[in-house]
């Protein structure tokens, strides 16, 4: 047997893997605060339900990396305060982030965890780390779908130059 052949919760985690999971989870707490922040700006209903979603699935990813690194001795980041919830009208229409803006840039940050995902997965030695951030990444995949949907049914969405072949039939 090899010297990482046991149960993987038993294997000490590699600096890539602590560094990786440590700043996933700050990355996340900080997504929260932002999350809620832009909550109290949003306006549209079905924005509304998605920004829950995406507060909801960071909660979700924070408790079990949080687990994952008590359980391996790894101190946890500092996290910023929930941000209370505020009217949407107390805001000042010139101060206020506008609902195609915070589609855009939950989109943004949806594209950015996958990548981070991405990166977890691939320098992972630990078997049931590659699988809690594949389990993430499938969840912001589907994440993605709904935001894309969402900015395509609200016409938020801007396509950036589309590209037609001028190649000619020969």
């Amino acid at each position: 047997m090899g010297i990482l052949s046991g149960n993987p919760t038993d294997e000490p985690m590699h600096y890539g893997e602590v560094f990786s999971t440590w700043s996933f989870l700050m990355t996340a707490q900080d997504a929260i605060a932002g999350y809620q922040t832009k909550l109290n700006h949003a306006g549209d209903e079905d924005l509304q339900k998605l920004i829950e979603e995406s507060i909801h699935q960071c909660q979700q990813e924070s408790k079990q990396i949080e687990t994952l690194l008590k359980d391996n001795g790894i101190g946890l980041p500092p996290a910023p305060p929930e941000r209370p919830k505020a009217c949407v009208d107390d805001i000042p229409a010139g101060a206020r982030f506008q609902d195609p803006e915070i589609a855009a840039a939950l989109s943004a940050a949806n594209a950015a965890g996958l990548v981070g995902c991405s990166t977890v997965i691939g320098q992972c030695i630990r078997e049931d780390i590659a699988m809690m951030f594949s389990q993430f990444h499938t969840q912001k995949a589907t994440l993605g779908a709904k935001l894309l949907r969402l900015n395509k049914e609200k016409g938020w969405l801007i396509p950036p130059p589309l590209h037609h072949s001028k190649a000619k039939d020969c």
